[in-house]
């Protein structure tokens, strides 16, 4: 089956007879066709054979696939060096804002990942085919798509002409746009979604980017079966830049494993609850429509698929028995607890006595049940730390060396790097651990911002205080990718709600520190509900859309928008040429002395600033000279620090 169910110059398509050219779709359809889809299309058919007769020469295509959204465009009418991007709703008098949406995301959709179309104009337009509304006026943003266009049964005609006529484009080649390369970066819940559905992880990411999110599945899947085949016991160490897609390898190596052998079985674990809450819910939300049972059986399906990693480590305390699965994901390796950390807890919560084991260790403990082979896959970020009691990535071979010698670790050389090991060497963690260098362990290119992967590198220098670097990093990423701050909440509102179209999500973000935020309607301390604040639509106050709840780090972290407020209070402040951090205790804000604390907040910034995979807006508050908790110079240092990177001011 070709990308297209249907294709043909419009001359040729207005000879076809309609029933030939419905046969012709009727085939292409891989599901049972419905009364509804097949009266649809018969409506179509016969409505472009009447608008598209002034254009002989113009190429038409129905039920053009889009395979990030798992979608098809009802037609594309390419004419005049213009993508005319139409879907119907037929029988509609009404041009719904959900539908204008619809058509909107074909059209960036198109444009950001279709390579043929990277340099088009696009025109997205709305067919309500009983409507008496048509768009007189047209609007063409700087990317070349036009805001979605209204259109009837009687006006498609009369509108490809006066865009055709005033808006000229260079020659499409039908054949090479139909074809050309389709490279896409899902976030991570479209992703989940379409694997879940039984896709590979191929077909849906931006592969020809450098990216290498297959070679690493397939890298996992070798050592799974040396594993297997000699009877042994294996740790993979996967590391990856902010964004690079850790969690989407982590999903799709467990996808890839029951693929290469249905009698294998993985489990992919988190400890970030919100990660792992969304996730659950938008499988469970797309199970139930895709498969049209209840919601809540989708739910318990999805749920041995993708575990909090608590209730799995808590699942095995009061039994000695091997788990049902020989491969265990671990995402964000790097934050599982240390020894204190997790002995009071098992102490104190689960009334475990003699307790004394770190999580890693625990963990490891709970497959080396397995007499035969196991294999625990960790994902590692840099610099994600940012809770007290996380461990970071050192206990793990710390726990391989107390009393797994036995298992091998597999990792690559950027595991070396100082934001995933900090002042550790990774010589000496290593040494009498039996271990292998795999380069396709590592990540290297950020998916999340498939507009710059140069984001994660300007972030971290601009934490760095590493100035010309950041200054030079930012002018390469605006022409992409906009960074841009303010000191007003409104202008920044105003801002991201003129940049997103579409379903293109936004929100707002902060610190779990920016205690002094409130005053202007943040409020940290007040806890998102997750699944409904990253998944519902616009018309729910509670979602993401409204901006009127904030996400800290806690809420976001592993998760992504597409566009962000970032809104940065006095707890990390530039002062004096570096960087100063804070808490807020009581009534006043307190010094941070401990260098862990230190790097905590510095991480939390780091993952409050790498979440957007468009484009962000800082915001950061003027002061207030009349309230010693919000004094001007708590924020005028991190503004003009901000300012001498050269970041624009909206």
């Amino acid at each position: 089956m070709g990308r297209a169910y249907y294709h043909a110059k419009v001359a040729d398509f207005i000879r076809t007879p309609l029933p030939d050219v419905l046969g012709q779709l009727t085939q292409q359809h891989v599901f049972s066709l419905e009364d509804l889809q097949r009266n649809a299309w018969v409506e179509e058919i016969q409505i472009l054979k009447h608008e598209l007769v002034p254009f002989p020469q113009a190429e038409v295509i129905f039920e053009y696939s889009i395979p990030r959204v798992g979608g098809r465009i009802d037609a594309v009418v390419i004419h005049a060096g213009i993508i005319f991007v139409l879907e119907f709703k037929v029988g509609e008098s009404v041009h719904h804002r959900s539908a204008a949406d619809q058509v909107m995301d074909y059209a960036l959709d198109l444009k950001n990942f279709h390579k043929e179309s990277h340099q088009r104009i696009i025109a997205p337009m709305l067919v309500a085919t009983e409507s008496k509304r048509a768009s007189a006026s047209y609007s063409v943003a700087p990317d070349g798509i036009f805001e979605v266009i209204n259109s009837h049964a009687n006006s498609i005609q009369r509108q490809i002409i006066e865009l055709g006529s005033r808006y000229p484009g260079e020659s499409i080649e039908p054949e090479k746009w139909i074809n050309s390369i389709y490279m896409p970066t899902p976030t991570i819940i479209e992703a989940a979604q379409v694997m879940y559905r039984g896709h590979n992880v191929h077909e849906i990411t931006q592969h020809e980017a450098g990216t290498n999110l297959d070679q690493t599945a397939q890298a996992v899947v070798r050592i799974i079966e040396q594993s297997k085949n000699n009877h042994k016991k294996s740790i993979c160490l996967i590391t990856g830049v902010p964004g690079a897609g850790k969690t989407l390898a982590g999903l799709n190596i467990a996808n890839e494993i029951h693929n290469f052998d249905q009698s294998q079985h993985a489990v992919f674990l988190s400890g970030n609850q919100p990660l792992v809450d969304v996730l659950q819910e938008a499988l469970a939300r797309d199970r139930a429509r895709q498969q049209k049972i209840k919601k809540g059986d989708a739910a318990r399906e999805v749920k041995s698929f993708i575990q909090i990693i608590h209730h799995y480590r808590d699942d095995a305390i009061a039994v000695e028995s091997p788990p049902f699965d020989n491969i265990a994901i671990f995402d964000e390796a790097q934050r599982a607890w240390d020894e204190s950390s997790l002995t009071s807890f098992m102490t104190r919560k689960k009334g475990v006595r003699d307790f004394n084991q770190s999580e890693p260790e625990f963990l490891i403990s709970i497959l080396d049940r397995h007499q035969d082979w196991a294999v625990i896959v960790c994902l590692i970020g840099g610099g994600q730390e940012i809770n007290t009691g996380e461990a970071g990535i050192g206990e793990w071979f710390r726990a391989v060396k107390k009393q797994f010698r036995h298992w091998d670790i597999y990792l690559s050389s950027h595991l070396n790097d100082s934001e995933y090991l900090g002042d550790q060497n990774l010589e000496c963690l290593l040494k009498g651990i039996n271990h292998q260098y795999v380069n396709e362990l590592h990540l290297a290119i950020s998916l999340r911002s498939f507009r710059s992967e140069n984001m994660a590198a300007f972030i971290k220098s601009l934490l760095d205080l590493q100035l010309e670097q950041t200054r030079q990093l930012y002018q390469d990423l605006q022409a992409n990718y906009p960074i841009v701050m303010t000191r007003d909440l409104d202008r920044a509102k105003t801002w991201i709600r003129s940049k997103a179209r579409g379903t293109e999500r936004y929100g707002m973000t902060a610190s779990s520190g920016a205690r002094r935020l409130r005053g202007f309607g943040i409020w940290v301390q007040s806890k998102i509900d997750a699944p409904t604040w990253f998944l519902n639509d616009k018309d729910d106050v509670r979602s993401s859309f409204f901006l009127e709840e904030t996400a800290t780090e806690f809420d976001i972290q592993g998760l992504e928008l597409d566009w962000t407020i970032v809104c940065w209070d006095a707890d990390l402040r530039f002062e004096q040429g570096q960087f100063s951090h804070f808490n807020f205790s009581g009534t006043r804000w307190q010094r941070v002395k401990q260098e862990q604390q230190q790097q905590y907040l510095k991480n939390t910034y780091r993952v409050l600033l790498t979440r957007a995979r468009q484009g962000l807006v800082i915001f950061i508050p003027q002061g207030d000279e009349n309230d010693n908790t919000r004094l001007p110079e708590y924020y005028d240092g991190t503004y003009g620090y901000l300012k001498a990177i050269g970041i624009e001011e909206i």
